[in-house]
């Protein structure tokens, strides 16, 4: 009987306890968390100095959502380990997570510019500090392969925004097919977490 699962609800930035003893976990629910939106308050806080205004200049609501969005990117780009948690709806994850994936995405924090284009900080770059990511994803029909494979647009897009931030490990975890195979339901989710109980020992 699995009495750990290493499968977590939610969208979570976690390390796994049980087969690396010395890691802390840190689960972010991000349908609960202070997740502000990017807006035109945030938007013209990121074109700063020299274009848009200085901190002290901005409303006390766009101060108090600067410091948020501060702290998110700032906890992401401490993680060693991400694992990302999510659903399929309507061929994509929910807009939360998008949403998540907006705050961590900033250049000059987590991206910037070069003359090959955008590329991950040197802080950040998985092959040199190893930092990874697994992301799990289920959906009522399979998508990693087959005949709607040219609609796996979840996985697709979080393996090549986090390429993008410099992290090169990105592994994938698929609990698809349950809606086309409801009698197998069960036998796909204990597959999955066999999977990643596997997988945590050398994540």
């Amino acid at each position: 009987m699995i009495t750990k699962e290493w499968i977590y609800h939610g969208n979570c930035i976690v390390r796994n306890q049980e087969t690396n003893l010395g890691d802390e976990v840190i689960h972010l629910d991000l349908y609960r968390m202070d997740l502000p939106q990017i807006d035109a308050d945030l938007l013209r806080r990121w074109g700063q100095p020299p274009s848009g205004p200085s901190f002290d200049e901005l409303s006390e609501e766009s101060k108090v959502k600067t410091v948020r969005m501060r702290e998110i990117v700032d906890q992401f780009m401490a993680a060693d380990k991400i694992v990302i948690v999510n659903p399929v709806w309507n061929y994509s994850f929910p807009s939360v997570l998008k949403a998540y994936i907006d705050a961590v995405t900033v250049i000059g924090k987590t991206i910037k510019r070069s003359d090959n284009g955008l590329r991950g900080l040197s802080g950040l770059t998985g092959t040199q500090q190893g930092k990874k990511v697994m992301h799990i994803q289920a959906s009522g029909t399979v998508l990693s392969h087959g005949k709607f494979k040219d609609v796996e647009y979840s996985h697709s897009y979080v393996n090549a925004i986090m390429n993008l931030l410099g992290i090169d490990d990105v592994q994938a975890i698929f609990v698809e097919g349950i809606s086309e195979q409801p009698d197998q339901a069960q036998s796909i989710k204990e597959q999955a977490i066999r999977q990643a109980i596997l997988a945590a020992k050398a994540f």
